[in-house]
């Protein structure tokens, strides 16, 4: 059975960072992603990383934002600096399995900014 389980959600105030991690079972990735809900609104891609390590963000979270990928434990993660309230929001980690096909999203880790 094919899991992804996402981790380190929380509650942070404006100018803090927090990692969150993605960790995959059953399978093996070739393109990682981290997506993002704000409350209302629609779910929309924060950053993706590929088996090679290529990665891409989007403009919103450049710079401050890093996607990473540990092939050896099959989980990734998002070190996230510099919050701000307009980073709040439901991240759901996703992927695309390598080689076999098939897209999956884990359950989705609360992240609220707030002094």
């Amino acid at each position: 059975q094919v899991q992804l389980i996402e981790s380190g959600g929380a509650m942070v105030q404006p100018g803090g960072s927090l990692t969150l991690s993605c960790a995959a079972f059953g399978s093996m990735f070739g393109v990682m992603r981290w997506y993002r809900q704000p409350p209302g609104k629609q779910r929309d891609l924060v950053a993706s990383i590929t088996w090679r390590g290529d990665t891409n963000y989007a403009d919103s979270v450049r710079g401050r934002f890093t996607i990473s990928r540990d092939i050896d434990k099959n989980s990734w993660y998002l070190q996230m600096n510099n919050l701000k309230p307009d980073d709040t929001a439901v991240y759901y980690c996703n992927g695309d399995r390598r080689l076999i096909g098939g897209t999956y999203w884990g359950q989705g880790t609360q992240v609220t900014v707030s002094s």
